[in-house]
């Protein structure tokens, strides 16, 4: 069926006898004929040694269109051989679908990595790939079931509301005098409610005072049920399409009272035109937003997911806002389903299993998303999966589906949680602590308590990891890089964690960033550390610049140290000596009462006024500033081993 923002054509316009084989074609993939235009085209194809762009084209949409992936895939491979890069990223995005439909990912893939020049658009595929390949490698998390209610039509975008289930669906042949939608060549769409635990419930007609003569779909409902939002066709008076210059019929988002079982005080959304469709409205819980699909100019691609901000009485408040490239894409995004903080749609244009797939993605503001994470199987297949909604029990709910094994076109499906071994979706970016940028190839070591390995993954291009972890577990993350200091977490699991988490950052610390150069000598960077007057006792002040020695060394356990400590000419030569001395071996027995290791400091001694840095040497009048030059601890790296400083 046709799952994107649904319109009507009014009717055929007539074929004059003039029309050429190429213009009735077009005409007919024009009224969402597919089929008699499929039999045009191929004919024009086989007749034709080189048929024309048009007839490729037209021939491999009408095949997308009504689902018919291995032929459409055939068309859009030759349209590619013809116009290389230029076919259009639309075109691209099918002909990858179709591929996967036919479940030949490899060439998909293939495609993806040749055709991408954009890096961050090829970074976030991979990284989503990355992402559904780490899920496709796990025991399945959900349960699925095709439910009782099915008919052998189209029966997709469930509700719940009050205990049953409210759904659309094409099983009555009744509506608009026995007329089909031309595009699927089913009855147009009526709601209806059943309950979903009583199997031998049959559906009813949801309100029939909200029954149009052709398409009722997709609704939602506001916190206490009594005010709908829903998706009809344009209308004139006395229940008919209205049209737009070009003949069709868009959809509209309708707002109405249910007052006794009845739909009252129905009024259109003012962002509605008869220019474009708007559909598949969904209320955030709160209501104060209301996301839906639309088609209206300014998109990213074929459809696109909005939003608008309401006010206490439903009133629309603002302009619709597009969610922007971190969700919409040039294919199609559709379906919004709002909970717990995680937007939930269905899209072709990002990446997973072939058809439209369900992707999850974290809402951190109404303008900001995390990257969409596809849902994985058995929630999503090769084919169209769509309409997903959560239920009130944690982990399941309902969604739509055309795959094979259904009753009819599209079934309703519902998931329910598997009691897992591995639980948590833990992810996140490991970043420079000094420049924020993302390291890439660092290690993530999943361990248990014992230090035992469990398992180690990396980080892509833009420091991106994701892990699952094992249920009711003790898990310790160890983050490194060579170069870099190393960092470690702890994460508690339950028996069963209610939500994913996938906003957990970690910052390293580069080696080269906390060291310098003095010639050819390699130091701890510090900043002058301060002794009272004729004093080695470690001070407040000196401890902090001391905390940087600390992190240096706890962070780079290879490191290997010597300690000098110096004075500047003021004073004896022999007291200078002394009291440099008593520092250094002041300062060493700080940092070993602070878990150093002895054999990690290999000496500490005091050299007085003996190593000048400058010309202020005894008799030589020289400010305090000078001086202040000549008074320093320096923690001199001897050895490093295995650290790398360059490695990035």
């Amino acid at each position: 069926m046709k799952k994107i923002i649904l319109y009507i054509v009014m009717g055929s316009c007539l074929m004059a006898n003039s029309q050429n084989k190429e213009e009735r074609a077009d005409q007919f993939f024009t009224d969402f004929k597919f089929d008699k235009a499929i039999a045009l085209y191929e004919d024009l194809a086989q007749e034709k040694r080189r048929p024309s762009l048009n007839t490729i084209q037209k021939l491999a949409d009408s095949y997308f269109n009504i689902n018919r992936y291995q032929e459409a895939a055939k068309w859009y491979e030759k349209l590619y051989a013809i116009e290389g890069k230029e076919v259009g990223e639309g075109n691209m995005i099918k002909l990858v679908q179709s591929l996967k439909a036919g479940m030949k990912t490899k060439r998909a893939d293939e495609l993806l990595r040749e055709f991408y020049t954009d890096q961050d658009r090829l970074d976030m595929i991979l990284a989503q790939k990355k992402y559904l390949d780490s899920l496709l490698g796990q025991n399945e998390r959900f349960a699925i079931q095709n439910l009782p209610f099915n008919s052998k039509k189209s029966d997709f975008g469930p509700m719940l509301f009050n205990g049953g289930l409210i759904f659309a669906s094409a099983r009555d042949t009744i509506k608009s005098g026995g007329e089909l939608y031309p595009w699927n060549k089913q009855p147009y769409l009526d709601l209806y409610i059943t309950k979903p635990d009583d199997r031998d419930y049959v559906p009813e007609k949801y309100l029939t005072n909200l029954e149009s003569s052709y398409h009722d779909a997709t609704l939602t409902f506001s916190w206490d049920g009594e005010t709908v939002y829903f998706t009809r066709n344009f209308l004139k008076r006395k229940n008919k399409l209205s049209a737009n210059e070009e003949g069709l019929s868009n959809m509209q988002i309708l707002r109405g009272r249910i007052w006794q079982n009845q739909l009252v005080d129905v009024t259109s959304l003012s962002f509605n035109s008869k220019d474009y469709s708007c559909g598949h409205p969904m209320l955030s819980p709160d209501g104060r937003y209301l996301y839906f699909t639309s088609n209206m100019p300014g998109g990213y691609g074929e459809s696109d997911i909005y939003v608008v901000e309401l006010n206490n009485e439903g009133d629309v408040l603002s302009d619709p806002m597009n969610l922007g490239p971190s969700i919409n894409t040039r294919g199609r995004e559709m379906f919004p389903f709002v909970m717990d903080n995680t937007l939930y749609f269905s899209s072709d244009g990002h990446y997973g299993l072939g058809g439209l797939d369900i992707f999850g993605s974290v809402i951190y503001s109404k303008t900001k998303y995390s990257m969409p994470m596809n849902m994985g199987t058995p929630i999503n297949s090769n084919m169209d999966d769509f309409s997903l909604i959560r239920g009130e029990k944690k982990g399941s709910g309902y969604f739509a589906s055309n795959r094979s094994g259904g009753v009819g076109d599209d079934d309703i499906y519902s998931f329910d949680k598997v009691k897992p071994v591995d639980c948590l979706e833990y992810a996140g970016y490991v970043l420079d602590k000094k420049t924020g940028e993302p390291i890439a190839e660092a290690n993530v070591e999943l361990k248990n308590t014992t230090d035992e390995l469990l398992t180690i993954y990396r980080t892509d291009e833009k420091g991106y990891y994701h892990l699952i972890l094992p249920c009711n577990k003790t898990n310790v993350i160890a983050f490194s890089k060579a170069g870099y200091s190393k960092e470690t977490v702890t994460v508690e699991t339950g028996v069963n964690p209610e939500a994913p988490s996938l906003n957990n950052t970690v910052y390293l610390t580069e080696f080269a960033s906390i060291v310098e150069k003095d010639g050819d000598v390699e130091k701890i960077k510090v900043d002058p550390i301060y002794f009272d007057y004729d004093k080695w006792d470690i001070t407040a002040r000196a401890e902090i610049e001391l905390e940087k020695v600390l992190f240096a060394m706890q962070n780079f356990p290879d490191i290997v140290i010597k300690i000098e400590s110096h004075t500047d000419s003021r004073g004896s030569d022999d007291y200078n000596l002394v009291l440099s001395d008593k520092r250094a071996k002041a300062t060493q027995k700080y940092l070993i009462s602070k878990g150093i290791g002895t054999d990690r400091i290999e000496s500490a001694f005091g050299y007085g006024e003996y190593r000048l840095k400058n010309e202020c040497s005894n008799g030589v009048a020289c400010s305090d500033q000078k001086h202040l030059e000549n008074r320093r601890s320096d923690f001199i790296i001897i050895s490093k081993n295995s650290i790398n400083p360059n490695t990035k």
